[in-house]
């Protein structure tokens, strides 16, 4: 990086945040119900309707599609997960909340993008303050794009006031990271490692 880094932009989940989202259902119903739930082999599945929840939808939407797809009984399924969902935020990364209060200290300005639902955003803040050190977050579904959409990286710019060339994106995804690149951002794929080192941060 040429410039020195003012800002950094943090992705949510798997960077910041320990997300599980098998947590809500465990103990509620058997390992096989729950493999099938979360299945990537399902084309109308928990991740297609993640994303479309991400983008927007709310949750009585994506349960009445759901249904549509899967039937009543395994339509309940997914709202129990919705009723225990804030169990899936599981923890801070190891050493992200030290991080975060590292750079604010050293009068880095921190920021939050992420693909996630402002239910969840805030339910993250509540249970670890540490996020509190972010000034303000761009949240998908707030904003109906998904990340790696340019627009969403622009409209987050714009937001924070922050200068490309002085900013540092962190994301766990390569492509989303790379979109970030496009546009004139510092990225860095996020490897694990809550430390200002791993991110060649003074």
């Amino acid at each position: 990086m040429s410039a020195t880094i003012t800002d950094v932009i943090f992705d949510y989940c798997d960077v910041l945040l320990d997300w599980r989202p098998r947590i809500p259902l465990e103990g509620q119903y058997p390992p096989g119900v729950i493999d099938m739930f979360f299945s990537a082999d399902d084309p109308h599945g928990f991740r297609y309707y993640d994303r479309l929840s991400d983008s927007g939808w709310d949750e009585e939407r994506i349960l009445a599609d759901y249904e549509i797809e899967h039937g009543p009984a395994v339509a309940w399924v997914f709202r129990i997960y919705f009723e225990r969902q804030r169990l899936a935020l599981a923890g801070l990364q190891p050493g992200m909340g030290e991080l975060l209060r590292e750079l604010d200290a050293s009068g880095v300005r921190l920021w939050g993008l992420t693909n996630f639902t402002t239910k969840y955003v805030r339910a993250a803040h509540e249970l670890f303050p540490e996020l509190n050190l972010l000034r303000d977050t761009v949240v998908s579904s707030e904003e109906g794009i998904l990340k790696p959409d340019p627009e969403i990286y622009r409209r987050a710019i714009a937001r924070f006031g922050v200068d490309p060339a002085a900013t540092l994106f962190v994301d766990d995804k390569p492509a989303n990271v790379e979109a970030a690149r496009g546009l004139g951002l510092n990225g860095e794929v996020f490897g694990g490692s809550g430390s200002s080192a791993a991110f060649a941060l003074p």
